[in-house]
Parts: structure tokens; C-alpha cells; sequence
């Protein structure tokens, strides 16, 4: 949740910087998906930890995905 906050406040801070409408719908769009994906991403490492807490995949697998998450997340 602190990382969808975080998302929220830079695409505020974004919308005040920016002068130009077509730079404001840009920009909403841009925070949009970027916020979309880090949901995603908080939906997924939520999944690989029950898995890991279900006995489905081993401690090594379970690092692998985590560490690719955080990767692939633009808040870390």
C-alpha cells in the first residue's frame, strides 16, 4: 500500500510541474499503468509467498521470484 502512495504522490507531483493539458493526460496515463503494474507486482509477490508458505515451491525458488519482483519494481 505504501507503494501505490508513493505512486499516487509522484504523479501529483507530476500534474503540478506539468504546464501543458496534453502533458497532464500523458502523465495520467504514464502514472496510471505505472501504478497498475506495481499492483500487479504487490498481487504477485503476495502469490509466490503463499506459495512458498503452502509448501509449493522451496526456499530457492521462492528467492529467485521475490528477487525478480523487486526488479521489476520502479519503487523499491
Amino acid at each position: 500500500m505504501k507503494k501505490i502512495t508513493t505512486a499516487g504522490l509522484l504523479l501529483g507531483s507530476l500534474l503540478l510541474l506539468s504546464g501543458c493539458a496534453y502533458a497532464v493526460g500523458g502523465a495520467l496515463g504514464a502514472g496510471g499503468t505505472a501504478t497498475g503494474y506495481e499492483v500487479h507486482l504487490d498481487n504477485e509477490r503476495d502469490r509466490v509467498e503463499k506459495l512458498y508458505k503452502d509448501g509449493k515451491i522451496d526456499k530457492r525458488e521462492y528467492d529467485i521470484r521475490v528477487d525478480q519482483i523487486k526488479r521489476d519494481s520502479a519503487i523499491q
